[in-house]
């Protein structure tokens, strides 16, 4: 059985660490590489750098402070914001990544996907969807969730599946940094049609949403931010927890 993993997402800002609610009302809790050496030594098994206002000011993910990072760390990293071109890629796993991620761009140009993981495969990249719940309808978003598109989150989960992305990362923006828990019902829907795995995002308050999303919601990693980043839930002890609960974890 494939172990779930345990991600801390790391939302970036100008090189620094950010966190608000539902990506609003942010404010600075530390440095990106520095954060990141701490939780590869706390035992998370992945992390996700999210370059959150490289979309939006339409500027590229800074390339030097993944080299910082990839001089640092001794676990896999993600890394995404502002990727719009095979070369965008190309300079992010150069400098050291181990996969990107794509959302806005691959929303104006599903085909990037495509020629993305032509290029250097699937398992380097993980397709992120940030989506709203809107009259019934789970829409997907770009630009940090500012922009509403006329997406479908299932239709356009399986179209990026069919294009090649080696994973999906999805975050609830209802849900995101309010501590309510997962949007379980919705993750479960997603992996039950998906056959590439499911990062769920967005929600996370305690060990217990963790294993609920990882169970009920059939997601095979769960990701989170506030409570690693505040200290809320030290990776251990979340980990120790989840093999009590018989969720195969890695120790």
């Amino acid at each position: 059985m494939v172990a779930k993993r345990i991600i801390p997402c790391l939302d970036v800002r100008d090189g620094h660490v950010v966190k608000g609610i539902n990506f609003e009302g942010l404010r600075e809790v530390g440095d990106a590489v520095e954060m990141g050496v701490r939780y590869g030594e706390e035992g998370a098994d992945e992390l996700v750098y999210l370059d959150i206002s490289a979309s939006q000011e339409e500027r590229r993910t800074f390339v030097e402070l993944v080299s910082r990072i990839a001089l640092r760390l001794n676990i896999p990293f993600t890394v995404g914001g502002g990727i719009r071109t095979v070369d965008d890629a190309a300079r992010l796993l150069d400098a050291g990544a181990d996969k990107i991620t794509v959302n806005s761009a691959a929303l104006a140009d599903p085909a990037l996907i495509s020629r993305i993981a032509g290029r250097y495969g699937s398992q380097f990249v993980v397709c992120a969807i940030d989506a709203k719940r809107i009259d019934g309808v789970w829409r997907a978003t770009t630009h940090g969730g500012t922009r509403l598109t006329d997406r479908e989150l299932y239709s356009w989960a399986s179209e990026v599946e069919e294009r090649g992305a080696g994973e999906i990362l999805f975050t609830s923006m209802d849900h995101d940094g309010t501590k309510a828990g997962y949007a379980c019902e919705v993750y479960a829907r997603l992996a039950d049609r998906l056959r590439i795995p499911l990062i769920a995002s967005g929600g996370a308050g305690s060990a217990e949403d963790i294993a609920e999303v990882l169970t009920t919601g059939k997601a095979d990693a769960a990701l989170a931010a506030s409570i690693f980043h505040f200290g809320e839930i030290p990776i251990p002890e979340l980990k120790r927890m989840l093999r009590s609960r018989n969720i195969n974890v890695r120790i």
